[in-house]
């Protein structure tokens, strides 16, 4: 086969993946018969406790004599309420995602001084190596800037001399580049896909020694480096609240998972990033973003609950949008009554909204998020809690900030990087085991028949 042409041999994959569907199609019902707990979850949806953490905590609900009652959802980053630490950094009219990575990694606030420190260091940590920006990222460009993000850390290994070592001191500064070099990676991945596949000119853009990590990400994406004062902080207080989110989740169990197997901090990082790729994690907010741009076409009256609750029935139904049988941003495996994320970052939407002039496109992300519990409790006749999570306003946020749909995840893994090494710090400290669950084998043996007798 000459490039990428594949046609001659087309019929041939087909025929491959019809073996694969015929032969590895499990009985559905084998997994209730051994109890297999899909996706680490029981019958109930409640995670599968496989680990302890001091990192962050989600909370969704409280039990009262045996009974579990869902309530308001709670996110603590080292027993410190989420909200209570963006109040804290917004009242004192501050950028607050280098105080939070700092929390994360060293489980406790820093004073005046350390955080002074800490954010030099990042400054120091943002320097790539020479001539990487030409030879790694400009010359093989990624459609998907994901994988442009996870080539560009596997490459840093190779100018590591220490790559493999497993003592703290080294992981720590590893993690300080980690979470210094991930902006600059990711905006400069994201100008040569512009300019190699869009055909659109290439600038570069060195970042600002004296800007924020909010900032900086605005002023090396922009042509003129112009950002409003608004745009950054709503900008950092999504870093902030998307940093970490326990243990739980994909990426950070990806993070402690491949951990444990005693690998080095890029691969650990390469990996996190490839399940965030996945559109059930770190794409959800994307799919939120393109299903409201469907609604605004298909939905004549922004206004009208009928013509909105239509819609949406019609999306259970499988009847729009991709037709998925899904309200994207509605609904979250842990959080039931409410997602604090979403509770916080609400009220600087509304204030962006006004800045952009986007009042009635943010009433109708209200109406939905308003309908959406109720259309899903009739169709499925659950009537439990539903709530908007946290992508359900951030994909909106991230399109009025005028970041391109390209960069809405990558800017989701330069948030959680930080609590990925918190996490993968934390499993090296304290485990010394693979982790290794179990998989129970559901075919009959069965005797090898030689090649001629097939």
């Amino acid at each position: 086969m000459k490039g990428n042409d594949y046609s001659a041999n087309n019929e041939r994959i087909a025929e491959y993946a019809k073996i694969c569907m015929d032969n590895y199609s499990i009985d559905p019902t084998l997994y209730d018969k051994y109890q297999v707990k899909r996706g680490l979850r029981d019958i109930n949806g409640k995670g599968v406790l496989t680990g302890l953490t001091k990192i962050a905590e989600v909370k969704s609900y409280t039990i009262d004599d045996g009974d579990i009652i869902p309530c308001e959802g709670k996110l603590y980053y080292h027993g410190i309420d989420i909200e209570e630490i963006v109040n804290g950094f917004v009242k004192d009219n501050r950028f607050g995602y280098e105080e939070v990575a700092y929390l994360l990694l060293f489980g406790k606030l820093p004073d005046k001084r350390q955080l002074d420190n800490f954010k030099s260091d990042l400054v120091y940590y943002r320097d790539l190596p020479t001539s990487f920006t030409r030879d790694v990222i400009l010359r093989a460009p990624s459609r998907n800037i994901m994988n442009s993000l996870a080539r560009s850390i596997l490459t840093l290994y190779t100018y590591d001399d220490q790559a493999d070592s497993m003592d703290i001191d080294v992981i720590m500064r590893q993690s300080l580049q980690m979470i210094a070099r991930f902006p600059r990676i990711a905006v400069y991945s994201y100008q040569a896909y512009q300019h190699y596949y869009e055909e659109q000119s290439l600038f570069i853009h060195a970042p600002d020694p004296e800007l924020s990590t909010a900032q900086n990400i605005l002023y090396m994406l922009r042509p003129d480096h112009s950002f409003t004062e608004l745009e950054a902080k709503v900008l950092d207080i999504a870093l902030a609240i998307h940093a970490d989110h326990g243990g739980g989740n994909n990426s950070t169990f990806t993070t402690r998972v491949v951990t444990s197997s005693g690998t080095d901090t890029y691969s650990t990082i390469a990996a996190a990033l490839g399940s965030l790729k996945g559109p059930r994690h770190g794409g959800a907010n994307i799919k939120t973003a393109e299903m409201f741009e469907d609604i605004k076409v298909n939905v004549k009256d922004w206004g009208s609950d009928s013509e909105v609750s239509q819609y949406l029935n019609d999306l259970l139904d499988k009847k729009a949008f991709d037709h998925a049988g899904l309200i994207y941003g509605v609904g979250h495996a842990v959080y039931s009554v409410s997602d604090p994320r979403t509770k916080i970052f609400k009220k600087y939407v509304e204030q962006l909204a006004s800045e952009k002039g986007r009042e009635e496109e943010l009433e109708l992300y209200k109406r939905v998020e308003r309908l959406a519990p109720e259309v899903i409790n009739e169709k499925r006749k659950t009537y439990k809690p539903i709530s908007a999570n946290i992508d359900f306003y951030s994909g909106f946020v991230y399109k009025m900030l005028g970041l391109p749909k390209e960069l809405f995840t990558p800017i989701f893994a330069i948030s959680r990087v930080s609590g990925w090494c918190a996490h993968r710090i934390e499993e090296l400290i304290n485990n010394s085991k693979i982790i290794r669950p179990a998989y129970k084998n559901v075919i009959k043996h069965s005797e090898y028949v030689e090649l001629d007798k097939r």
